[in-house]
């Protein structure tokens, strides 16, 4: 299984993964190796990985090279964002293939010309306050996600416990 980490700041704050160099590359690594993800590619030339995009898309690769970061819904280069981005990226950092900003899917810096399968077209975010719409989002869902955890490991455990041990823990 491949785990995304995300980890709880407050509002308003950069994104964890924009100052945690390891924690954005963990992030960054795993939606690579993720079937269902498949950022890249590493190389932009490399046209077997637009095969396979336009394989999973049913479409060409030239289509499938049009459906990349820079036009995806969750990718972030708006002001306050590029001010997260650390050292000379703030900039921000271009190159002749594009630019670098953040992804809210799947919690990483990514760069504008890349791609992944669970790209949605309505981007980028330009204005800081759908960003902070999206890390709202965001901290929200990861609440959420270790409360329905937590509620789960209870539930697991009182299915192995007498009603004795039950008790106690109640009493606690």
């Amino acid at each position: 299984m491949i785990r995304i980490t995300l980890k709880k700041r407050k509002q308003g704050n950069c994104p964890e993964a924009t100052q945690d160099l390891k924690l954005n590359t963990k992030n960054r690594n795993a939606s690579i190796k993720a079937e269902h993800i498949q950022y890249g590619p590493l190389n932009l030339s490399d046209e077997d990985y637009w095969v396979r995009a336009a394989e999973h898309w049913n479409t060409t690769p030239e289509v499938a090279k049009e459906s990349n970061c820079s036009n995806c819904t969750a990718f972030d280069v708006s002001p306050r964002m590029l001010d997260c981005l650390p050292g000379p990226v703030s900039e921000p950092i271009e190159d002749e293939e594009g630019k670098l900003g953040y992804c809210w899917m799947h919690h990483f810096k990514c760069h504008s010309a890349r791609t992944c399968y669970t790209w949605a077209a309505g981007g980028p975010i330009s204005k800081d306050d759908v960003s902070h719409q999206w890390q709202e989002k965001s901290e929200q869902s990861v609440s959420e996600s270790r409360a329905e955890k937590k509620s789960r490991g209870l539930t697991m455990k009182k299915e192995n416990l007498s009603r004795c041990d039950m008790r106690k823990i109640i009493r606690e």
